[in-house]
């Protein structure tokens, strides 16, 4: 069996900890593009296809080299499953799918909303979604019945919110889905998180960001008080730019 990815796939998440956990789970929010490959007749493969509302992909998860007979879900206890009962990438054929919403169709570019996949993922097949055959919305999900009844309600407050506004305007995009998928479920979970204990609640660390927050277990509630740049003083005052996002640091310190 030999599969050849019909292209490739562009988006602002890079690393495996910025992918969402299931592309709907955290509402529209990640925009990304495929590029299908040119000279391979896609131009006439992908007509038709800008009809429909949602389109499923499906694509390889080339960030993973192994498979793992049990994993441990990003959500619920932390007990291991089969990972036949997962979507966990960690697969025996790493492929993987997602259902996303499809917002336009242009030559042999393909641009979608509400995505949990990472820059550079190949692609191997697009297929549309037919709610009269994909959509079962009674139907039982096992173990994750206990766990979408654990979930915790995110509140962002006005001034993260307007943190959070500037920030998008000015290309970080996937910030706002990040936040909402990694502290909807078991947001203190410091093994499974990039959270940390910080003053008198925590901070989540997003890429050379900050997320300030304070939770009330009792409630299930949390509550993004603000958005911190990751560098001191002294390292914006620094000429050395790996990430070469110090210029949009040193504009976000001024404004707050």
């Amino acid at each position: 069996m030999t599969l050849e990815p019909i292209g490739i796939f562009r988006t602002e998440s890079k690393f495996p900890y910025e992918a969402r956990r299931q592309a709907t789970a955290t509402g529209a929010g990640a925009s990304g593009e495929i590029q299908l490959f040119a000279n391979r007749g896609f131009e006439q493969a992908i007509e038709d296809l800008a009809g429909f509302e949602r389109i499923w992909i499906i694509y390889h998860f080339h960030r993973n080299d192994d498979w793992k007979p049990k994993v441990m879900p990003p959500r619920g206890p932390r007990q291991k499953r089969g990972v036949f009962a997962t979507r966990a990438p960690y697969r025996p054929n790493a492929i993987g799918m997602s259902c996303v919403r499809l917002i336009s169709v242009d030559k042999l570019s393909v641009t979608v909303e509400g995505h949990d996949l990472l820059d550079s993922t190949p692609v191997l097949d697009i297929k549309p979604y037919l709610p009269y055959a994909d959509s079962f919305p009674n139907a039982k999900v096992g173990w994750l019945e206990e766990v979408e009844e654990a979930g915790w309600s995110v509140e962002i407050s006005p001034a993260a919110e307007k943190q959070i506004a500037w920030l998008e305007e000015n290309a970080v995009t996937q910030l706002r889905g990040f936040v909402q998928g990694q502290l909807e479920f078991e947001p203190l979970d410091a093994k499974r998180k990039r959270v940390e204990v910080w003053g008198e609640g925590f901070r989540l660390k997003y890429r050379t960001w900050r997320v300030i927050f304070k939770a009330e277990p009792e409630k299930k509630m949390i509550q993004v008080q603000a958005i911190e740049t990751g560098y001191s003083k002294e390292d914006l005052a620094r000429s050395e730019d790996p990430y070469l996002d110090k210029d949009l640091h040193r504009e976000f310190f001024k404004l707050n």
